[in-house]
């Protein structure tokens, strides 16, 4: 079996090395290989091709670790070049878009495509770095890697493009929840509460975090004026505090897009489940009447 390693930037020289030592046969390519490449390549005897072309050909597998703005154009010279039946690994920090047109165009030369998405810091964890595949071959992809000593994971089901939408929608979550609590333990600690503050968030830490976060978006579409005026008060006292929030203001222009939409229809129940209150924010229901009061 033979793969080739297109970019040999931090991750692709990290994975050409893990296959390397497992025993695949590589073919590495890289338009201007930096020395470090270079040098790896020299220990290994192998040449870097320096443009994507008919030495492809060859290979059953392709692991393309360019930059995302490079991501589609390579992968379209990689189709031109591949035999049918080969794999496309696409571990781009390329838009769910753009992986899902690269994957259309590789089912049309009937090339299998993985949305690989890399879910860690390659610096630190090397190949041990999780990643998550999803498309056709996904589960393969991970078997491949698994033998490289990797760790990837398929998203059962998954099509291409939802790997990098879900690192994606994790990096909404986690950065925002970084935000928020830089802000919440200056508050906490500028007026000496924060050991007490933690004691009261236990509840919280005690809840499942699907539970959890269903329930907000849950009691959002019910309780949003009421809370709206919560979240104002709470900016104005970190402010009085001498810690203006950058954060919640952002809070209240997603309360008050709610509050606007409540103005004109009501939420679609007096306790919605979470499939009809995300239906009823994305506006896929029916008005059931005014929302005022």
């Amino acid at each position: 079996m033979k793969i080739a390693v297109i970019g040999l930037g931090e991750v692709g020289r990290c994975y050409a090395k893990a296959l390397h030592i497992a025993g695949f046969q590589l073919r590495l390519c890289d338009t201007r290989p930096a020395p470090v490449a270079s040098a790896l390549a020299a220990t290994w005897e192998l040449p870097i091709q320096t443009s994507v072309g008919d030495w492809l050909r060859e290979c059953d597998w392709m692991l393309s670790c360019v930059t995302g703005a490079h991501a589609l154009g390579v992968a379209e010279q990689c189709l031109a070049h591949a035999h049918p039946g080969a794999a496309l690994c696409d571990l781009t920090t390329a838009s769910p878009d753009t992986k899902r047109s690269a994957a259309k165009l590789a089912a049309a030369r009937s090339i299998r495509y993985i949305d690989v998405a890399i879910m860690g810091a390659i610096s630190l964890s090397l190949e041990k770095t999780p990643l998550l595949a999803s498309g056709a071959s996904a589960a393969e992809f991970a078997e491949l890697l698994t033998r490289a000593g990797g760790n990837a994971r398929a998203i059962h089901g998954g099509a291409a493009g939802d790997a990098i939408a879900l690192k994606i929608l994790r990096s909404v979550f986690t950065k925002g929840m970084e935000a928020l609590g830089v802000e919440l333990l200056m508050a906490a600690e500028a007026q000496g509460v924060r050991e007490k503050l933690y004691t009261q968030l236990r509840d919280i830490d005690e809840t499942p975090l699907r539970t959890f976060i269903d329930m907000l978006v849950r009691t959002h579409v019910i309780h949003a004026r009421r809370r709206a005026h919560e979240v104002h008060d709470a900016a104005a006292e970190l402010a009085k505090h001498g810690i203006p929030s950058v954060v919640l203001p952002g809070v209240e222009e997603r309360f008050a897009k709610t509050i606007a939409k409540l103005e004109t229809q009501a939420p679609p129940q007096t306790e919605p489940t979470i499939e009809e209150a995300l239906a009823w924010l994305l506006g896929k229901t029916q008005p059931t009447g005014a929302g005022k009061g």
